[in-house]
């Protein structure tokens, strides 16, 4: 037995017992007469103490040897500590060791294994098995485990059932690329890593499963962003003989006990709002509404003036900055600079201040009187205090850009609490979204979605205008979830296909199987798929999913740790008949 206990339970109800530990070695401090050593494993930290009065002499040179990550195995008894530590589990008693068995001896590691580290990121990920003993990350690993356990049981509790589907599929054209893995027993041909479970879980409905979850595995071969990892973890889920109620009161009650379970927090009934909605008053489909600054359209009031910005724009829109009246020049022209950066790509930016005593100052004052800057402040909800930021130009962007800066001011004035958690819906999205470049239309979630029933006779006349009978949920400006009422229907499929360009042999040769299914009494079904890495992170109060990841890959979608991907050897390649350009 390598130890009776671990290095976080013992407390003064052990003092006087013999106990056997093992962990590794935090740090040494060698007082000649004297060594302390403090024990680290998962569970917490316990002082070792070496008493040269006490302890075997060989004993303590063994100590001596000691170097920071040794393995080790102690023996001793617990005795009351002198100098109490309120501050640890296991701050009132150490060890007075008898026995010292090194168990491995260690490197000094390239960073040191500190709460309050010196590695910089790429360093950490290089050694990620060293990182993972540090606490915060160590405590993610925890948090996640403890936030999947609590989905297996809410979801188990109603009556979904766990199933796994495959790894090795065919591969299908839902949005971003497969990554494909080449069959050697079948010469020329490749297996597709899922982008989702998307139609197994649909194909389990037809198969009566009635309740489907899995914490499954996804891959998009897409390019990388900050916090984007090639491949990701989805709650699946799916659900037959649903509506769209059905399917948001099952997971508003998942959300809820999450909340509740992992973070204390009790939630009402979370607000639904359309998609048009989203993006006229946010500028986005994935809302943050812990706080307002809502988008007030001053098109009415602002282009009756000489001031051709405006005039000429498509759409001249602001937003109320709580409190922000009193930046000087300087913090402005920070903003403006902010926004004219080639992420967000505007031309610049109008300000309007609310003075405290009800007058305004704007950078357009010779083109607007005060009656004018009073309407645009009405339109934006701001207050006496607050600092209006207007951008103009084509809709589109204009709202993506102001969207941009909304949370850049949230940001900068404090207003994104992660101790505060505000859920909703969106709903009502198109159905599709036509692209110009290819000249068709695109499923903007997938070609499954079914469409909302009173929009159904706009298929044939108006295709643009059918909203989809989906939701996507929203948590602190995140997109944490989203799904669909399906098509069940293989008529209403076959067309779903011939509106997204497939031609007839196209739509048999990727989804034959699944519209074959539907002729064998597939049942209405819906679902909605959760990502675990944002949520979980999210609910731990932070930004980064590589964080909550226990080996991740980098922004390159590299494995630095073990150096993946790689080349494979010549032998390799003609076992599956593949040649390299």
């Amino acid at each position: 037995m390598y130890r009776s206990h671990n290095c976080g339970e013992l407390n003064a109800s052990h003092i006087n017992k013999e106990v056997t530990l093992a962990g590794w070695v935090q740090k040494s401090r060698d007082k000649g007469f004297m060594i302390w050593v403090d024990l680290r494993d998962r569970y917490g930290i316990t002082q070792l103490i070496f008493d040269e009065q006490r302890t075997d002499k060989a004993v303590i040179e063994k100590a001596k040897s000691l170097g920071r990550e040794f393995v080790i195995q102690i023996k001793g008894t617990v005795i009351e500590r002198v100098s109490k530590n309120p501050n640890m589990a296991t701050g009132d008693v150490e060890i007075l060791v008898t026995e010292l068995t090194i168990l491995n001896e260690a490197q000094l590691p390239p960073f040191t294994i500190e709460d309050e580290t010196d590695g910089g990121e790429d360093i950490r990920m290089k050694y990620r098995y060293l990182d993972i003993r540090r606490n915060p990350v160590k405590n993610n690993l925890l948090f996640r485990h403890k936030v999947s356990m609590e989905v297996r049981k809410y979801l188990s509790d109603q009556g979904f059932c766990d199933v796994e589907t495959p790894y090795l599929i065919k591969s299908t054209p839902e949005g971003a690329r497969d990554f494909v893995v080449p069959s050697r027993m079948n010469e020329g041909q490749f297996y597709a890593l899922p982008q989702s479970p998307q139609t197994f879980k649909q194909l389990l409905m037809v198969g009566g499963m009635d309740k489907y979850f899995q914490i499954v595995k996804c891959f998009r071969d897409e390019d990388l962003r900050a916090d984007r990892q090639p491949e990701f973890t989805q709650i699946d889920c799916e659900m037959a003989f649903v509506e769209q109620e059905d399917i948001l009161d099952m997971f508003e009650g998942l959300t809820r006990h999450l909340l509740k379970e992992i973070k204390g927090i009790e939630v009402d009934k979370f607000p639904r709002i359309t998609y048009d909605y989203a993006m006229k008053t946010y500028g986005n489909d994935k809302p943050d509404i812990r706080f307002e600054m809502k988008f007030g359209e001053l098109n009415a009031v602002a282009q009756h003036k000489d001031f051709p910005v405006f005039n000429s724009a498509e759409l001249v829109v602001g937003i109320a900055a709580p409190g922000c009246a009193n930046y000087t020049r300087k913090e402005i022209d920070a903003l403006i600079d902010w926004v004219k950066r080639p992420q967000v790509g505007a031309s610049g930016m109008v300000y309007l201040k609310c003075e405290e005593d009800g007058s305004f100052k704007s950078s357009v004052d010779k083109f607007y009187d005060q009656e004018d800057l009073k309407k645009w402040a009405e339109i934006t909800n701001a207050k006496p205090g607050d600092l209006i930021l207007i951008l103009s130009g084509n809709a589109n962007k204009v709202r993506t850009q102001l969207s941009a800066l909304r949370m850049e001011v949230a940001t900068r004035l404090g207003l994104r609490k992660s101790d505060e958690f505000a859920p909703l819906w969106v709903v009502d999205f198109p159905l599709l979204e036509w692209d110009e470049e290819s000249g068709r239309y695109h499923a903007m979630h997938h070609p499954f979605t079914s469409p909302k029933p009173e929009d159904m006779a706009l298929i044939e006349t108006e295709p643009g205008k059918v909203r989809a009978n989906a939701y996507d949920m929203v948590l602190n400006g995140n997109e944490i979830g989203g799904g669909s009422i399906r098509i069940h229907d293989r008529e209403l499929q076959s067309r779903m296909f011939d509106l997204l360009g497939f031609s007839k042999e196209e739509a048999l040769s990727q989804f034959g199987f699944l519209m074959n299914a539907f002729e064998f009494g597939a049942p209405p079904h819906g679902g909605l798929a959760f990502g675990l890495d944002r949520l979980v992170s999210i609910l731990g109060g932070q930004e980064t999913i590589r964080d909550f990841i226990a080996f991740p890959k980098n922004n390159s979608g590299r494995d630095v740790m073990i150096d993946a991907p790689s080349t494979i050897d010549e032998a390799q390649l003609q076992e599956l008949h593949i040649k390299l350009r």
